[in-house]
């Protein structure tokens, strides 16, 4: 199998299973944690860490919902069973960089990961993104290439794949909508905040053996669970969230 169709077909594997990546993440901060000895870290410092750890998070989640947002029924799903583009989205978000969504999902893992207070653990988990999402975004560009042709090519050659190009902005069709973020968004926004509270339940039990989750963390979490539970109640039970022309 030539290489391109080699990368291509590990891209739409990957693609299948990418909801899978915050397990092999829980799963890394085991030995990532329990190798760092905290009592030696500067208590400055480790604040530093936390509250940018918490920056990055937020901010991939407002990157993520600003996308999901406005944009139209048929892309930027959470589908996992093959590549869907109803229509090509070059304005908003778009006209910066080619895929938000997954810089949203870097920031808000990164976070988390900084959250460990382990420099070398964020070097490697950001390796392995690059690795695994080079190769869905690969594929992604080649089902849109194929779809879009001429049109995708022109303005992949305009638009950066996943650093921003902030200067080249403008507004797209779509205007954003709060229903179809609260209606998406509610179980990544839940995992986020369960993989802070996972990292310091973490801490807790390889420094002190023992649970020592901060209450501030334990309410927040309190409350996006609930919030996620009323959010998915309304979207499967009633029509509330329902929009027209969204997915």
């Amino acid at each position: 199998m030539a290489l391109l169709h080699s990368l291509e077909s590990q891209g739409n594997w990957l693609f299948k299973r990418r909801g899978q990546i915050p397990v092999l993440l829980f799963l890394l901060a085991i030995p990532a944690v329990y190798v760092v000895n905290y009592d030696q870290l500067d208590p400055v410092r480790i604040s530093i860490v936390n509250y940018s750890a918490a920056i990055l998070s937020i901010l991939g989640a407002i990157v993520r919902a600003y996308t999901i947002g406005t944009t139209p029924r048929g892309t930027s799903g959470r589908n996992t069973d093959q590549q869907v583009a109803e229509s090509l989205n070059t304005g908003g978000i778009y006209s910066m960089v080619r895929h938000p969504l997954y810089l949203g999902n870097y920031l808000m893992w990164i976070g988390i990961v900084l959250f460990t207070q382990n420099f070398e653990f964020a070097i490697i988990v950001s390796l392995l993104y690059w690795i695994y999402y080079e190769r869905i975004m690969f594929a992604e560009e080649r089902f849109l290439e194929g779809k879009f042709g001429n049109v995708y090519l022109e303005w992949s050659k305009k638009v950066p794949a996943f650093f921003p190009k902030f200067s080249q902005f403008h507004p797209g069709e779509t205007k954003f909508s709060m229903k179809s973020v609260l209606r998406r968004e509610y179980s990544g926004i839940l995992a986020t905040v369960f993989g802070f509270v996972y990292v310091e339940f973490l801490i807790g039990w390889f420094k002190w053996n023992t649970i020592a989750v901060g209450k501030n963390l334990i309410y927040l979490f309190g409350i996006t669970l609930l919030v996620t539970i009323i959010l998915r109640t309304l979207k499967h039970s009633t029509k509330m969230l329902n929009e027209e022309g969204r997915s």
